[in-house]
């Protein structure tokens, strides 16, 4: 590619752009556009790749669903084609079997082929013998049979999937190579937009622009709450925690906004349903990552954050979601650590958790660092709303300590507000 064509690209002035002024910004953030800039180069040297997937699966009508391990983005093309195996059963289900409304999908025929995608409290879909999905949003395909206690029929199906990434557009009858041209061009239409978006938030952030990068705010959710009261010891183990993180320099910075009861595994695999990703600590990880992402036509969606301390200790995990590419500057992120007490033997997660929609000065130094959503209740009831959408959710409960915090500035100086309440999140 001639060196005039990459100038006229918007990314590629991103990309002299972030070699430039790298000096000049924080350390957190400095990680953070590093990565865009490799996935950058990684684009423009390595293209856009075809990528089409082939693979196999055998769903019996007597287990659980099966887990593709299939992440599926928007613009995929997923062709979907099932034949029955031993035992007789037919994908297209079983002609004659009695009606049940605890199946699955009880719109479809008893033991038919199913697919579901998202969270496990998504409505499943009938792929029967033969189906082809055209994906709209980030999904994980999962299969099963239509069959709640005894299956109409004892066997198994042979089932194939063929994805061509970015391929929505390509005729399902088509062969393999003409959906992978289309599945190509719309991959790189999907990602020209993302590094366009990306830009302008860039570019509002480095120049100082009032106006914030992405949405100024979360967007409101309803919660479903618990109307029993919170458990005495429960509460008393609450009241005890910090109010509020710190930095390395001990300045005090974002509130503790909600609380989780559960495992660490409980933990983890409830976010991972949610559509958490767990961020990167580690900055020569991050980069590798986000070129073998940009390679594999993966969106990287864990980009690194900075360090904050609870309990005189760093963060035991961080978590973010976000759309590619624009993460970089507007994300939905927390930070979780153990806490010194358990309840009823479970043990309990502090959480601090903040909505990025921009950059802003750092107060303390003048250096750019990100901007937050000042009212921050509303990060706080997103990440219960994931929770709950992904059915990991035992109970919701709000709880207003003593000493509430209800306006302060975080580590960086910028001001925030909130109704003062923890939202105590049990898991299943």
């Amino acid at each position: 590619m001639h060196s005039r064509t990459l100038r006229q690209n918007r990314e590629y002035r991103i990309l002299l752009l972030g070699t430039n002024t790298m000096p000049l910004l924080n350390p957190d953030l400095s990680r953070c556009l590093r990565t865009l800039v490799c996935w950058l180069i990684a684009t423009v040297v390595l293209g856009f790749p075809t990528f089409a997937q082939d693979s196999s699966y055998v769903v019996s009508t007597s287990a659980a669903w099966v887990d593709t391990n299939l992440d599926l983005q928007s613009g995929d093309l997923v062709q979907i084609s099932a034949t029955g195996s031993a035992g007789g059963c037919d994908p297209n289900g079983v002609s004659g079997a009695a009606t049940n409304v605890n199946l699955p999908l009880p719109s479809a025929p008893a033991g038919a082929l199913i697919a579901r995608l998202h969270d496990p409290g998504a409505t499943p879909l009938l792929i029967g013998s033969s189906h082809d999905l055209n994906i709209t949003e980030a999904s994980h395909l999962f299969l099963s049979a239509n069959v709640a206690g005894d299956p109409p029929c004892q066997g198994k199906f042979v089932v194939k999937v063929h994805r061509v990434a970015g391929g929505a557009e390509a005729d399902s009858s088509s062969a393999s190579s003409t959906a992978g041209s289309a599945g190509s061009e719309n991959r790189g239409e999907q990602l020209k937009s993302q590094l366009s978006a990306a830009a302008d938030i860039f570019m509002q952030g480095q120049f100082g622009l009032d106006k914030p990068a992405a949405s100024s705010g979360t967007a409101a959710v309803t919660l479903k709450l618990s109307t029993a009261p919170l458990d005495a010891s429960l509460r008393k183990s609450i009241d005890g925690l910090p109010r509020r993180v710190n930095d390395q320099f001990k300045n005090l910075g974002d509130m503790v906004n909600f609380v989780i009861v559960g495992s660490e595994k409980d933990v983890q695999a409830a976010l991972d349903a949610a559509n958490w990703h767990v961020a990167d600590t580690n900055n020569k990880k991050a980069v590798f990552e986000a070129a073998m992402d940009t390679f594999e036509e993966k969106d990287y969606l864990q980009m690194p954050m900075s360090t904050l301390y609870l309990f005189g200790r760093p963060q035991d995990f961080g978590y973010e979601m976000a759309e590619p590419i624009a993460m970089v500057a507007s994300r939905h992120h927390f930070r979780i650590w153990k806490a010194p007490v358990t309840w009823q033997g479970h043990e309990v997660w502090a959480g601090a958790g903040t909505h990025d929609i921009g950059f802003a000065k750092d107060k303390r130094n003048g250096n750019v660092t990100h901007k937050i959503d000042p009212v921050v209740d509303g990060e706080r009831d997103n990440i219960g709303s994931s929770l709950q959408k992904a059915d990991k959710v035992k109970s919701l409960t709000y709880y207003l300590p003593p000493n509430p915090v209800q306006t302060a500035k975080n580590a960086t100086g910028d001001g925030y507000s909130s109704d003062g309440r923890l939202l105590v999140i049990l898991l299943q």
